[in-house]
């Protein structure tokens, strides 16, 4: 069907006929949180001031980042402040377009950036104008009515005259009912990753801590753990990176990884190692996060490095996999130097100590927590696949 007879591309069965075309106003309120439009003082005994980026996408505050403004301003402006049910936020200062349900804020004591708008459906499903604000096409008619190069923005009064379509309120129902399904199993995916990786995050505790030990096939004991230096147990090949600046990187464009201190940054049409090796950060490594994210990666095949990540390649006392997660949560603050870029340098890497137990306990543990990265591997894939399916559904289920 064409854009301009206003009929989505994919319908429930039951449903025919043309969208009718609405002003946003005449459906919902769509309120400015903050008409002042001054940034409040900091109030550190306050009250939280949020932003849309302080607004997870589950609808949680993000207290690491919210700041806290005097009481005084969420009375001045407290019946805009109300939350109620079905409101949500729009972005519509440089995240224009960010869509936050605000179900969970209702009888909280919160101010609102002007940065979002409040949007309170009155005459529309809450749920499916929720939706169709998240859908590619409601970001077509946002996209026409923003200004600014660097940092975009779309005014109240745009938001308030855009044209939306909406069908039948019992479309509208049938529609939202459908999204909210696809929202809850992206949301158990999440949520099934989340437990996964706190469940190998545990068990890593207890194993490299000895409080948890594997036994050897035949029932016995495996031989006490040693303390070793990186240099006893691997090899260091960063005499074999080649860094390889923006312009290089262009004219070498292929498909095999090129590989920084964080992961894969590029891909280009050679390669500097074909083998199993670790790469742990030299430098803008997550090394203050080491609890929550990787320091080390595992990387076997064709790949080239750069010079931000140092190469180790295991000896005959420990394999590969044993050597990587030994180190891939591992605090090693206390070899680091530097202020403003931390920086692990070579001889301090190479100092750096770890326990290690024989090769076939060694192996079991490896085996083990391999089995347990394949299932959060799994969830993930589920998670983006149901993520991409939600996406191409709002392109096709909205006008």
């Amino acid at each position: 069907m064409s854009e301009t007879a206003h009929i989505p591309q994919l319908r429930f069965p039951e449903f025919s006929g043309e969208w009718q075309r609405v002003r946003a106003d005449k459906v919902a309120d769509i309120i400015d949180p903050h008409p002042s439009h001054r940034a409040p003082a900091i109030d550190f005994q306050g009250i939280p001031f949020i932003g849309i980026g302080d607004i997870l996408e589950n609808g949680e505050l993000d207290y690491k980042s919210v700041r806290l403004v005097s009481k005084d301003v969420y009375r001045e402006h407290k019946k805009r402040y109300q939350i109620q049910i079905g409101d949500f936020a729009f972005g519509r200062v440089a995240s224009v377009g960010k869509v936050i349900d605000l179900s969970n804020n209702i009888d909280k004591e919160y101010t609102y950036s002007p940065t979002m708008a409040i949007v309170r459906p009155h005459a529309v499903n809450s749920v499916f104008l929720q939706k169709y604000s998240n859908s590619e096409y409601f970001m077509k008619l946002v996209r026409n009515k923003t200004t600014g190069s660097t940092r975009k923005s779309i005014g109240m009064q745009s938001l308030r005259t855009l044209n939306i379509a909406l069908p039948s309120k019992q479309e509208q129902q049938k529609i939202a009912a459908f999204l909210t399904s696809v929202d809850n199993k992206i949301e158990q995916l999440s949520k099934k990753k989340e437990l996964l990786g706190d469940y190998k995050k545990g068990l890593m505790q207890k194993i490299f801590s000895q409080e948890v030990r594997f036994k050897a096939d035949d029932g016995c004991d495996f031989p006490d753990w040693e303390e070793k230096r990186l240099d006893d147990v691997s090899c260091c090949l960063d005499s074999k990176r080649k860094p390889l600046n923006e312009a290089e990187r262009k004219q070498m464009k292929g498909d095999i990884p090129y590989y920084g201190a964080n992961g894969v940054v590029d891909y280009v049409n050679d390669y500097i190692f074909d083998e199993e090796l670790v790469l742990l950060a030299e430098d803008g490594g997550n090394f203050d996060e080491f609890s929550s994210k990787p320091i080390a990666q595992k990387i076997l095949g064709k790949v080239w490095v750069n010079n931000h990540a140092h190469i180790l390649k295991a000896k005959n006392t420990i394999s590969t996999n044993f050597l990587f997660y030994s180190l891939v949560h591992k605090d090693i603050r206390k070899y680091i130097v530097g202020g403003s870029r931390a920086k692990l340098n070579k001889s301090d890497l190479l100092s750096i100590k770890i326990t290690l137990p024989s090769l076939d306990e060694q192996n079991k543990i490896a085996n083990f927590l391999t089995s347990t990265d394949n299932k959060i591997e799994q969830v993930g894939e589920q998670l983006d696949k149901s993520k991409e399916f939600k996406k191409a559904l709002l392109q096709q289920m909205f006008v």
